[in-house]
């Protein structure tokens, strides 16, 4: 299979675009786009006979953005779920369902959004049993990594529910996928989601939903879900048969050349909302002899090994899941006693001997900083005393990672505007910074969104995104709103505000 960038579905015939200006160039460039590719950079008044042309009027042209991690199943169908995320206690999640149960006609009705951690009360399944005894009905946490479920729920998918009704990490993740598996969203739905992060410069997704990616995503494009490229991860269940088909990291896998194999994922630990991120410290108010209130481990030293080694001998890359600084440890044990380079997913807690480590084995950070924004206050309460090294993106950074951006969708939105501003400003809704030693300059914050690209460059595929601000100037709310006036995909218009090119 070939390995080859490919510039996709381009415009073939070409396309100068006049009077844009680049990121940090004060003269305004034409550019001219052909095969898909930036043919050439120059001054103003390229001459380029016979082709059509779009005058920018100024307008700052840049890489286009990729969101490092999406859930895209889960951010297309979030939609269509109840929405939990105003519930300030169980109470207010019981009663947010229990005005929706009339208005639905979901044989199971869904809600998401729902964040427990800084709750007075707790979730009960007897809460959910007395609004709906008979129907069922399931609550889905904001970091989906655990599920509020009645005894009906628990009765449809042959679950041993306990008394609070709540299922967490491995247990939890197999019944949302039994559910998932027959409530696929609509080939419509999908090309909707792609072409609305299109409208927010986005070219690309990597995407790590637990799925035959390698097949869903070929089928989606041939069937006209185009607007974007997408990386599709393999996970441990499915290594065995990947390996078996042959396919390595960085295969292209469709005709029109915007699905590639991606990268073996694997989750260690579970998450800070959860309070099952793995933790060298116990949570607080659980008792340290309770090997639990460190959080959850969910695969073991040894095994992460044996997976990585695996992956590794048959050229698919790796991509490891770890929130708390313990499963950071021993992740980057495990890439240590390989000798092999990898990316770690999130890295939201990360002990102070092991940033240095990031940097010296070549590894990547794929962080999401909304999550900074969203989990700042659970943070302070459940991580107390180590929130220095907490969604470190500058520490990292300053080690000599590679730091990659992304929303982790439908965690946070898949908007990269969102996840820039939250790392350049570490603060959102007019709050004071959180931790704002930990900020990236705005033009590293861009770079990270864009696969390490902060201009362009003649060769390069044009994947592109025309905006009517300068992110350079822009205040942290002006990152958040960037008007985007036009998304390129190899030189096709995959979002156009613009006139028609003449």
């Amino acid at each position: 299979m070939s390995t080859t960038p490919s510039a996709g579905r381009g415009r073939t015939g070409g396309l100068l675009l006049r009077d844009a200006r680049l990121l940090g160039v004060a003269e305004p460039r034409d550019v001219l786009l052909s095969g898909g590719r930036i043919a050439r950079v120059a001054p103003s008044g390229l001459a380029a006979p016979g082709l059509p042309e779009l005058r920018l009027d100024g307008r700052h042209l840049a890489p286009g953005l990729w969101d490092g991690h999406v859930h895209f199943t889960q951010w297309v169908v979030r939609r269509e779920r109840i929405d939990l995320s105003p519930a300030d206690s169980a109470a207010a999640a019981v009663a947010i369902m229990r005005a929706a149960l009339p208005v639905s006609d979901a044989d199971v009705v869904v809600g998401y959004g729902f964040r427990d951690a800084l709750w007075s009360d707790a979730p009960t399944r007897a809460a959910l049993d007395a609004i709906a005894p008979d129907r069922p009905v399931m609550l889905i946490s904001g970091d989906l990594h655990c599920g509020w479920l009645n005894s009906a729920a628990g009765r449809r998918y042959g679950l041993d529910l306990p008394d609070d009704g709540v299922l967490r990490e491995t247990e939890w993740i197999g019944a949302l996928g039994v559910h998932d598996r027959g409530t696929q969203p609509s080939l419509d739905a999908y090309a909707a989601a792609a072409r609305a992060a299109a409208s927010r410069g986005v070219v690309g997704v990597v995407e790590f939903e637990n799925q035959d990616n390698a097949t869903i995503w070929p089928d989606r494009v041939a069937a006209g879900v185009d607007s974007l490229r997408v990386e599709g991860s393999v996970w441990p269940d499915r290594l065995d048969e990947a390996i078996a088909r042959g396919l390595r990291t960085g295969d292209v896998l469709d005709d029109a050349g915007l699905v590639t194999f991606g990268r073996l994922k694997i989750v260690v630990d579970g998450s800070l909302n959860t309070r099952t991120a793995y933790c060298w410290a116990p949570y607080p108010g659980l008792d340290p002899a309770d090997p639990h209130s460190y959080g959850v481990q969910s695969v073991t030293p040894e095994r992460l090994v044996e997976l990585l080694a695996t992956a590794h001998a048959h050229g698919i890359a790796p991509a490891v899941h770890a929130i708390g600084d313990q499963a950071n440890t021993q992740v980057i044990d495990a890439f240590e006693s390989l000798g092999i380079a990898g990316v770690v997913e999130h890295a939201q807690l990360v002990s102070d001997d092991d940033f240095a480590r990031f940097g010296r084995l070549g590894l990547t950070a794929s962080v999401q900083p909304e999550h900074a924004m969203d989990d700042r206050d659970v943070a302070d309460r459940h991580w107390h005393g180590r929130t220095d090294r907490a969604f470190a993106f500058r520490s990292l950074h300053n080690a000599g990672a590679t730091v990659h951006l992304g929303s982790d969708a439908p965690v946070a939105p898949l908007d990269p505007w969102l996840a820039i501003s939250a790392a350049v400003s570490r603060s959102r809704d007019g709050r004071d910074p959180w931790h704002p030693e930990q900020n990236l300059p705005v033009d590293l914050a861009l770079a990270a969104s864009a696969r390490g690209r902060f201009t362009i460059t003649e060769g390069e595929v044009a994947d592109l995104v025309v905006l009517d601000a300068d992110p350079l100037a822009a205040t942290p709310d002006a990152l958040r709103k960037m008007p985007v006036a036009a998304t390129l995909l190899g030189g096709r218009f995959t979002w156009n505000d613009l006139e028609d090119p003449r």
